[in-house]
């Protein structure tokens, strides 16, 4: 059973059909994760056919969540706060017209 060429189409049809074959292999773990994956099918299906990622904003909560941590216990907001927006778009582009 291969798992790539369902995910290389980007067709939710042909990763429903590999969902619904792994439910029966012989190994258990595919079988729970066929489960799993079967559970957030709207969510899978929607993975499979739009081109959207959230991954630009999810690396800007981790990067700010590393720089809490980092700051924890050291200062008040002044030194997170510069920390933080020197990488700020409002900053770096400069004044308005």
């Amino acid at each position: 059973m291969s798992f790539d060429p369902e995910l290389v189409t980007d067709d939710s049809n042909q990763l429903r059909g590999w969902i619904d074959r792994a439910k029966y292999s012989e190994f258990g773990p595919v079988v729970h994760f066929a489960y799993g994956l079967q559970k957030d099918s709207s969510a899978v299906a929607a993975a499979a056919d739009t081109s959207w990622s959230s991954g630009q904003v999810e690396g800007q909560i981790n990067r700010l969540k590393m720089i809490k941590r980092q700051m924890y216990g050291r200062a008040g907001f002044e030194l997170p706060r510069a920390r933080v927006l020197p990488y700020s778009p409002a900053v770096t582009a400069g004044p308005a017209p």
